[in-house]
């Protein structure tokens, strides 16, 4: 996990860190604790927006995972990194692997750097 906070800090240095427990506003627990890096805002259907991390990693019983948010495209993901990145499995916004060393570190800095340029691109857009 620190290898890849450190990694993380690599591709976006000055990036805003998020700590969150995985607790609700009401104390449920709802997801492993993670870290989160970088910031966009979320736009929901109803309108609502939400500011949250554009890229996350998180521990659980199984290895590691790690989020890219605000994809458009939840087959991307699979698509264009799935079958280089070695012993992990890819959904809409999640990359899991057991161990750093099971997946090709270059491939998955490649996606984590394509999360942070698309939500970026997505706010310069929104403030023009």
């Amino acid at each position: 996990m620190q290898a890849l906070h450190l990694l993380i800090l690599q591709v976006l240095p000055e990036c805003k860190l998020w700590f969150l427990d995985g607790k609700d506003d009401t104390g449920k627990i709802i997801s492993n604790p993670n870290i989160g890096y970088g910031s966009y805002t979320i736009k929901y259907a109803n309108g609502t927006t939400r500011d949250f991390y554009q890229v996350g990693m998180s521990a659980n019983t199984t290895g590691i995972s790690v989020y890219i948010m605000g994809l458009n495209d939840k087959t991307y993901l699979a698509q264009t990194y799935g079958k280089q990145l070695g012993k992990a499995s890819v959904t809409g916004y999640c990359i899991k692997f057991k161990t750093l060393k099971d997946v090709n570190i270059s491939v998955l800095e490649e996606a984590m750097r394509y999360g942070f340029d698309t939500t970026s691109e997505k706010k310069l857009a929104k403030s023009k």
